[in-house]
This record gives C-alpha cells, structure tokens and sequence, in this order.
C-alpha cells in the first residue's frame, strides 16, 4: 500500500546560554543582550525557514492536477486526477530525500513520467489480480487497517497523518481494498529464483570492499546474512515484477491524457 506520509517536522537548534556565575551586574545585562540577539536570531531563522518550505509546497502543488480529471485509460479503466495526486505526493517527497529538486524542469517531468507509469503498471496488476479471482474479504481489510493504525501513538495522530497523505478514510479503505488481492497476485503468480549463497557473497564483498575504503568497520557475513537474503529477495521481486507489468503492457491498450 502506498505509505502515508508523516507530518514534515522542523527540528529547530536551542541555544542555551550557561551563565559564568559572576555577580557583575554588567556582565549579566551582557549576558541577558546576548540572549534577546540569540533568540531573535533563532526566530528569524525559523520564520525564513518557514518561508521556504511554503513556497515550495506551493510549486510541488502547482504539479497536481484537477482531481476529477482522467490522467490515463488503461484498458477502458480510468485513472483519476486524485490517484495521480496521491502517488505524485509520494514520489515527491522520495525525490527530496534523496537530495533532488522536484521542482526542477528535468525533476517535474521525471516525476510526471514516475507517477503515471507507476499507476499504469499498478492499474494493469489490479486488472490481472482480478482476471485470476483475487480478492479481499472485509475482514482482512479490517485487520490491515489495525495494522496501520497502530503505527500512530492516538487516533489524532492517525487522522492527522491521513490529512497530510491527502487522504480520507474512505480513500483508505479503497486502497487497503486494493492493496490486498494485489499482494496475493504478486505472491503466487510472480515467483522469483531462490538466492543463493554465490549471491549473498558476492554482495557481501561489494558491502565490505565499500566499507573498508571509506574506513568503516565491516560486520561479519554471518552477521549480515539475513539482511542480505531479504535485500537481494527483493531486489529479484522487484526486477521480475518490472518485467511482468512489461509483459501486461504489451497485450493492453494504454491512453496517457495528460
């Protein structure tokens, strides 16, 4: 399912003045001028760090669009404006942590093309999931969502986090709805060769090489296995089901609007 995205936090630098313990009366006015000039410049700081986080929330939301508009057809089933929202929020925020301008020129078309072939290939695995009878019961909907919702310290957190993701409870539900006989397609119908122990050394030894010419310590491959196996599991999942979506895309009528 596509993660919520959690409320951006902005950690401010406190900066706390010990006083020298002198009965001075000069050096404590010093002292309490030097506070007032510290806090003014904490505030400052703050408010043109503000100025700039709103100002790029209003040129990463000049990229949504209307979201009753149909951004693609895909075998004669539409893709809203609102499902292109909602990814294009996701891909985002990927792009700014891996240290990249979303709002560039070339950084706006690469997360215009992201998005729509992220939903494209998405909307094709619904369509085969469904071909094959998968689906979801409201049972299992309701314990995925117990799932998420434990993730959140209170319901206000929850809903909070919703608000932020651009997301409702019943956009959620739709989701989780989705999500599900998704999962079930993508583990029965798309399997993946087993990884091998050649593999996970030959993965160990890229890690280590790395390590040890950057000067870090390099953990034993007994330590790292495990999180290898599942890393390099993955990895095969995700090229394998690249190739699939290929595979589908080949046999389907896909009609970009935007």
């Amino acid at each position: 399912m596509k993660k919520l995205l959690y409320p951006i936090i902005i950690g401010l630098l406190a900066v706390v003045l010990t006083a020298c313990g002198s009965n001075d009366e000069a050096d404590k006015k010093n002292d309490e001028k030097e506070t007032k000039t510290t806090e003014k410049e904490t505030a400052k700081a703050t408010e043109e760090q503000q100025k700039q986080m709103e100002e790029m929330k209003k040129k990463l939301d000049k990229q949504k669009v209307d979201e009753k508009k149909t951004v693609a057809i895909v075998n004669d089933e539409k893709i809203s404006g609102a499902e292109y929202n909602t990814v294009l929020s996701t891909t985002q925020m990927q792009m700014q942590q891996f240290g990249q301008d979303p709002t560039s020129k070339e950084g706006a078309k690469q997360i215009k093309e992201q998005t729509l072939n992220s939903l494209v290939g998405q909307k094709l695995l619904l369509q085969a999931a469904d071909k094959k009878g998968y689906t979801a019961s409201k049972a299992e909907i309701e314990k995925q969502l117990a799932e998420i919702k434990k993730q959140y310290e209170s319901e206000e957190k929850f809903k909070a986090a919703l608000k932020q993701a651009g997301l409702n409870s019943e956009m959620l539900n739709a989701q989780i709805a989705e999500n599900i006989p998704y999962t079930k397609y993508v583990e029965k119908e798309i399997k993946v060769e087993e990884v091998t122990d050649e593999e996970i050394q030959k993965y160990y030894d890229q890690v280590a090489e790395q390590a040890k010419t950057s000067g870090q310590k390099v953990q034993k491959l007994e330590e790292m296995k495990p999180q290898i196996k599942e890393q390099l599991e993955q990895q095969k999942k995700q090229e394998k089901l690249v190739k699939h979506v290929e595979e589908l895309q080949k046999n389907a009528k896909v009609d970009i609007k935007i």
